[in-house]
């Protein structure tokens, strides 16, 4: 008995991501997309609550730093890493705005707002996505079991079907890192693209004059 409560932890989140399988297109989708747009300088933001904040400040370090091999840095900012302007906004607003308040100082209009909650019903997320929505902003989330609050409040959402939060935080980890990777892929491909135009250009001008 104590061998199969030991695995219980392994084999829902092996359940959970046979499931999960069906998001990969959309998840990639998401770093290509991530890729263009920083690349033509929207900046993306992130946040989260607990454990879904610390997820969320793992793919800004990616992208400010690196995944795996090196390129240059993206702007990628985690809301909630601001613990200054976090405890003010509280303080002087409430909790519900401390996201939404930050995305209007910092969200531009192309700019994408990511935002990662195991519940999909958190209240300063929410708010966080309608003032992006209103700014003109692409609304991501990923989250629990659908449907939930924060799925219909965004443009497109990977929502994780399993019943234990700590599952989902592990299968939104393995969201980030297809993110990462789909975003380097597509960096990559774009600057092959664009040292080539060059070389591309030069040829095409040698064969008009002949």
């Amino acid at each position: 008995m104590k061998l199969a409560h030991h695995g219980r932890h392994c084999d829902d989140l092996m359940e959970a991501l046979v499931e999960f399988r069906a998001s990969c297109p959309l998840v990639h989708r998401w770093g290509a997309e991530l890729a263009r747009s920083l690349s033509d300088g929207a900046r993306l933001l992130v946040a989260g609550n607990g454990g879904s904040a610390a997820q969320a400040q793992h793919l800004t370090a990616e992208l400010v730093g690196r995944y795996r091999d090196d390129r240059p840095p993206f702007s990628a900012l985690a809301l909630h890493a601001d613990t200054s302007s976090t405890t003010a906004i509280a303080n002087d607003y409430g909790v519900q705005e401390v996201f939404a308040r930050q995305t209007c100082a910092h969200g531009r209009p192309g700019d994408i707002l990511m935002l990662l909650s195991t519940s999909g019903a958190s209240a300063n997320l929410l708010t966080a996505a309608a003032e992006a929505r209103r700014i003109g902003m692409k609304v991501w989330a990923l989250t629990g079991p659908a449907p939930n609050p924060l799925e219909a409040a965004g443009d497109e959402a990977v929502c994780v079907d399993a019943p234990r939060s700590a599952t989902v935080q592990e299968l939104h980890l393995v969201a980030v890192h297809m993110i990462c990777e789909a975003f380097d892929r597509a960096v990559e491909e774009r600057t092959v693209l664009t040292s080539a135009r060059p070389h591309d250009t030069a040829a095409t001008l040698e064969e008009g004059a002949v």
